[in-house]
Order: structure tokens, then C-alpha cells, then sequence
């Protein structure tokens, strides 16, 4: 970025600043306490983070765990699909004297639960707005332990469905509740990992759902698929136990107004011991001036608001960011132990490659959080799609053998575990740092709700084709359906190259700085931000940056 750039960017920030401050008196007496808590942050490295915010993290990890049951009850649906006791009850009977639930019946029932979690976002958008996020948690805990006697007394798969969709309610709630508050209650160095943190929580449920099904797959009555549906009752009581003592989010007090509560608040996330290093009213007075900064780019904060001036653009990052996890080839992941069956492998094999798919996936989060601190998410979601779409071409090749070739099953089965571990090492868990952190604090609940029905909506559509493609009673198209996803991960990787910005090293009040002055997606990362009143600069651009200072010295803007 040559110097001219950095001087006008600087400069027309720092007038927009100006202006607020005229307009706003409190922007003027705000400025200088958020540039402290601002510079605060970026110099503060992840182990003073962990030292300073041990009790944020430990809130965070609890809510998250919500997931672990959803991903938990997720994999159920799908998997339930490949439990010869299931098919005999729930399925039609084949020429071959076999069962299988027909294509329609298992879109429908994989689909029941998306069509729950779209009202359950909706809802959720303004229900967290208004009552907090400990309390919409808490409440939806509580209906998800009432809806499980659903699923578990079902005695059709009529029945089956509508218990499904009732569930979908709550599970909308926990699939955007915990990213955000993972975001709101965390500061930068720690952000990317607590948010992050809910893909390995996912993981986590997969895994522990295809190890019950693997024990209770064999047996040949209704218990095989009755017992992981009581399983399900383990969580919510010691969850909303644990809840109910949990901090409120600091943020959404903050746009409440309630900023002593929001004080005491970041005292209860923070370490005492460190508390002398940490200055709660700087930390309020960033949040305070973030919000007001936002107040003056946008008055509303409503879902029309998600779609008005600059929100439009971060609302469009959001929703495509999710979309791409829908439309990368993930849906085979979703039908893993049902594909290994309809790849040759018996039943036994199937749920054990499904647990190394998920074990290989949780580790695969682990190696995230390292590339994290090191790439930047923007470099991970494209590296990934471009990995991903290879390895969807290789499976689809690998289809054009026949099924009585073991060695090309095999060879399937073996890039479906690559295609997982480089799923989870880069767009799975990076989509969740990527939603949390690029809306606007004031719309930042509601822009993740549409962003995840986005997502749903995509799912719905995947869960529509995958069984067709899959079934034997329908497309059979078997493994050479990669094909159609390489071209889906394809179009979404020229979309993520165009448009999607790098938050790395960002705060949020930095963040809506880049989007109100419009900066390239490709340039977020090495544009320079004047940081508030200071002049002092932000950004991750490595060497570029004393060169930088250098200039502004020059130019009198430092």
C-alpha cells in the first residue's frame, strides 16, 4: 500500500471522528479513555489475555458446551438413517427384502430440525436483545428437555418430525447465542478462539453421538434408536444450572445503558490478580464509544437496519461466510456413516470410520487455533476451499470406479477423513470467528440470526440433494456427487477472495471504521486505522507499519 494511501485514509478518519464528536459531546470525552482501553488490547498478547480474562473464558467454554448437545443430536438425524433397527420401523421395504427410509422422508426429517432453527433465530434476534443472553439461554434449555419426550416416545416418523422441528427451536437459539456472547465477553487475542471454540464443541457432539450409535447400531430392537434419543437428557439440567450463575454480556449492557452493571460485570470476567494491569473504565468507555460510534452510522436497530448503508455489505459477509460451510462439501460429513454403507463398507466399518471422521475433526481444531495467530482467517477460508475443492474432485474420480472395486471404497472413505480434518482446520471453525466478529456490535445479534438462516436455508437446500444423490432409490449417484459440490466450493471460493475482509488484530470500533470508509475486502488487512483521537495506527501488515509511522510523522498526523 503506497504512502499517499495511508495518509488519506488516516485522514479522512479522522475527520469523520471529528464530526461525531461535534454532533455528539459524549464522543469528545470518551475518546481518550477507548484509545487507551483500544491500544490496551492490541498490545495485550494471549497469554496476558488468558491471565487477565481466566473467568471470561471459562463463561464462554460453558455456554459453548449447549453445542456439544446439538451437534450431538444433529448427527442422530442423519445417522439414525444407516441403524438397520430404524429403517425396519420407520422405512419401506426394498425388491431386495431390505428397509431403507425413502429420499422424501429423509430430506424431511433432516430438514425438520433447520425449519425449527430458523423460528428459533428469529425469535432468539429479539428475545436475547431484550432479555439478555443468560436468560434466553436458560429458557431454551429448558424447552429443548421438554421437546426431547417427543422424539423419545415417537411411534411414527410423522411423529418424528414434529419433534424434530420443536427441538429445531431451541437449537437456533444455541447456535448463534454462544458464538456472540463468545465475542462480547472476550478481547482480541482471545476472540478468534473462544469463537472458534463452538466448531470443536460440535465436533465434540458428533463424535460422542457416533460412538452411541456404533454400541446400540447391532441391536435389533427399538432401543437402538431410542437410547441415544434419551441420551439427549444429559445435558440441559446441569447446563442451565451452570447458566443461571453465568455474567451477563458487558456489550449488551453496555447498549442497555446499565454501564455500572457493565462494570461490575468485567469485573467478575476478569482476574483479580490482574486487576491492577486492568482499567474497567476504559474498557467500558471503548464499548460506550464503539456504540455511540455506531448510533451515529445508524439510529435503528432492528433486522431492516441489517440491510441499510454499510450494514448491508456486513450482513452479505456474514450470511455468504455461513453459506460457504453449507456448500463446500460439508454435507457429506452430515451423511458420513449413511455414505460409508452406500460406498460398500458394512455397518460396523461405517460408524467406526465416522468416529475417526470426528476425532480426525476435533484435532483438526486444534491445528486452527494455531494457523490462527499466524494467517489470519481470511488466508484460511480460501486455502481451504482451494484444499477442499481438490480433494471433492479426487472422491468424485475415485466414483467413477465400480462398487465391487474395494480398494477405490476405500479410497473414498480415506479422502472423506482428509476432506474432514481440513474442513475443521479451516472453514469450519474459522466461519464462526468470521460471524461473530464482522457485524456492528449494535446489530451484531441479529445480523448472526439472518446470517444463520442463511446458512439453514442453504443446508435445507443441500439436505434436499444429498439424499437424492446418495439413495439407491433415487439419483444414485454415489461418491460421484463430489463432482456437483467441487463446483459449489469452487463459485464460493471466488466469492471469499473478492469479498471477504481479515478482522485479525481488529477492534470493533476499527472494524466499523474499514466498512464505513468502504476499504476493499483484500485491502482490511493492510489498511491503516487512526485510531480514535490518538493518530496512533492498527493493523496487520507486518513490516509495512514502520515505514508507516514514519510517514505520518512526516505528514504531522502523529
Amino acid at each position: 500500500m503506497d504512502a499517499s494511501r495511508r495518509s488519506s485514509v488516516v485522514h479522512v478518519d479522522a475527520e469523520q471522528h471529528r464530526r461525531m464528536s461535534i454532533n455528539n459531546p459524549d464522543m469528545s470525552n470518551l475518546s481518550e479513555d477507548a484509545a487507551r482501553a483500544t491500544k490496551a488490547e492490541h498490545n495485550m498478547s494471549l497469554m496476558q489475555g488468558l491471565r487477565l480474562y481466566p473467568k471470561a473464558v471459562g463463561w464462554s467454554v460453558l455456554l459453548s458446551a449447549c453445542l456439544i448437545m446439538e451437534g450431538f443430536d444433529i448427527v442422530l438425524i442423519n445417522n439414525l438413517f444407516a441403524v438397520p433397527a430404524f429403517k425396519r420401523k420407520f422405512g419401506e421395504q426394498l425388491s431386495d427384502g431390505t428397509y431403507e427410509i425413502t429420499a422424501p422422508w429423509q430430506t424431511g426429517l433432516a430438514n425438520g430440525a433447520y425449519v425449527g432453527e430458523i423460528l428459533g433465530l428469529m425469535i432468539n434476534g429479539y428475545i436475547a436483545d431484550r432479555y439478555g443472553f443468560k436468560k434466553t439461554m436458560v429458557g431454551a434449555l429448558a424447552a429443548v428437555t421438554c421437546f426431547i419426550f417427543i422424539v423419545f416416545f415417537t411411534q411414527s416418523i410423522q411423529q418424528l418430525l414434529i419433534g424434530l422441528i420443536f427441538m429445531g427451536i431451541p437449537w437456533g437459539v444455541f447456535q448463534t447465542l454462544t458464538t456472540t456472547y463468545a465475542a462480547e465477553v472476550c478481547p482480541v487475542p482471545l476472540r478468534a478462539y473462544l469463537t472458534t471454540y463452538v466448531n470443536l464443541c460440535w465436533v465434540i457432539g458428533q463424535f460422542l453421538a457416533s460412538g452411541v450409535l456404533k454400541g446400540v447400531a447391532e441391536r435389533e430392537d427399538q432401543w437402538a434408536y431410542r437410547i441415544p434419543y434419551a441420551l439427549q437428557w444429559i445435558w440441559p439440567v446441569p447446563l442451565m444450572i451452570g447458566i443461571s450463575f453465568a455474567p451477563e454480556s458487558p456489550w449488551w449492557l453496555v447498549r442497555k445503558g446499565r454501564l455500572d452493571d457493565a462494570k461490575k460485570v468485567l469485573f467478575r470476567l476478569t482476574s483479580r490478580n490482574q486487576n491492577d494491569t486492568f482499567n474497567a473504565d476504559e474498557t467500558i468507555a471503548m464499548m460506550k464509544h464503539t456504540d455511540e460510534l455506531e448510533k451515529a452510522a445508524s439510529e435503528g436497530a432492528g433486522y431492516l437496519d441489517c440491510f441499510k448503508r454499510t450494514d448491508l455489505r456486513r450482513t452479505e459477509i456474514a450470511a455468504m461466510t455461513w453459506f460457504v460451510q453449507a456448500f463446500c462439501g460439508s454435507s457429506f460429513m452430515g451423511f458420513s456413516t449413511y455414505f460409508f454403507q452406500q460406498a460398500g463398507l458394512d455397518t460396523s466399518n461405517a460408524f467406526t470410520m465416522s468416529l475417526v471422521q470426528y476425532a480426525l475433526g476435533a484435532i483438526g481444531v486444534f491445528v486452527a487455533w494455531f494457523l490462527m495467530g499466524r494467517c489470519g482467517r481470511r488466508s484460511m477460508y480460501v486455502w481451504g476451499q482451494v484444499i477442499l475443492c481438490i480433494l471433492l474432485l479426487i472422491i468424485g474420480f475415485c466414483g467413477l470406479a465400480s462398487k465391487d472395486n474395494t480398494g477405490a471404497q476405500w479410497a473414498i472413505g480415506a479422502m472423506l477423513l482428509v476432506f474432514t480434518f481440513v474442513y475443521d482446520s479451516t472453514v469450519g471453525p474459522v466461519c464462526y470467528s468470521l460471524v461473530a466478529e464482522l457485524p456492528s456490535t449494535r446489530l451484531r445479534q441479529k445480523t448472526v440470526v439472518l446470517a444463520r438462516n442463511f446458512y439453514n436455508i442453504a443446508s435445507i437446500i443441500g439436505n434436499i440433494l444429498t439424499p437424492r444423490m446418495l439413495n439407491p432409490g433415487a439419483w444414485n449417484w454415489g461418491a460421484k456427487s463430489a463432482f456437483f459440490w467441487a463446483g459449489t466450493c469452487f463459485l464460493c471460493l471466488v466469492w471469499t477472495y473478492f469479498r471477504l475482509p481479515e478482522p485479525k488484530g481488529r477492534t470493533y470500533g476499527e472494524l466499523d471504521i474499514l466498512f464505513e470508509q468502504r476499504v476493499s475486502a483484500r485491502k482490511f488487512k493492510s489498511t491503516v486505522v487512526e485510531d480514535l483521537h490518538t493518530g496512533a495506527i492498527s493493523g496487520d501488515y507486518g513490516e509495512e507499519k514502520k515505514e508507516a509511522v514514519a510517514h505520518l510523522e512526516t505528514v504531522g498526523k502523529i
